[in-house]
């Protein structure tokens, strides 16, 4: 048992005193060439927010299918038609033979969305039949309208 207990014990020591050693290293030198590098790039280009908006504009659809439960005031409201209810109107108008009551219309029916070929007067015209105040017969700075016609009315893009 004796022998056990001293035999333990060395193989203590022997650990203990090969976890105390250190083992010494040289510090890694790198050397790093510093090189300027001249990097050239072009200048922005300038970007005319008319240009960018008729391009939205012109990538909106010109035509709505008709869902389940929708009316001419709601396919007016959406940002890919018109953005403004009271230009609902103007789908009518285009659609005339495809709508005998502006009140009924049918899942399926497809309607032309009118993008071009109407002035400002027309657009305060259909803006007062669907009942817009008299005071506000312009459309408002969100509405979906030609470049030119925003320009007009002093919008911003």
């Amino acid at each position: 048992m004796k022998k056990l207990i001293l035999l333990a014990i060395a193989l203590c020591v022997m650990f203990a005193w090969g976890c105390s050693k250190k083992v010494q290293t040289e510090p890694e030198v790198v050397v790093v060439e510093e090189k300027e590098v001249v990097v050239e790039t072009a200048p922005a280009p300038v970007v005319d927010p008319m240009a960018v908006y008729k391009a939205e504009y012109d990538a909106l659809p010109v035509t709505h299918t008709v869902t389940k439960g929708e009316c001419l005031w709601w396919i007016s409201e959406y940002k890919h038609v018109y953005n403004d209810p009271f230009m609902w109107p103007m789908i009518y108008k285009a659609n005339r033979d495809k709508i005998k009551n502006p009140d009924l219309i049918y899942p399926g029916q497809q309607f032309d969305v009118p993008r071009y070929g109407f002035d400002l007067e027309e657009v305060k015209a259909s803006r007062k039949e669907a009942g817009a105040p008299w005071k506000a017969l312009e459309p408002g700075q969100d509405a979906v309208i030609p470049a030119e016609m925003r320009a007009a009315l002093g919008y911003s893009f």
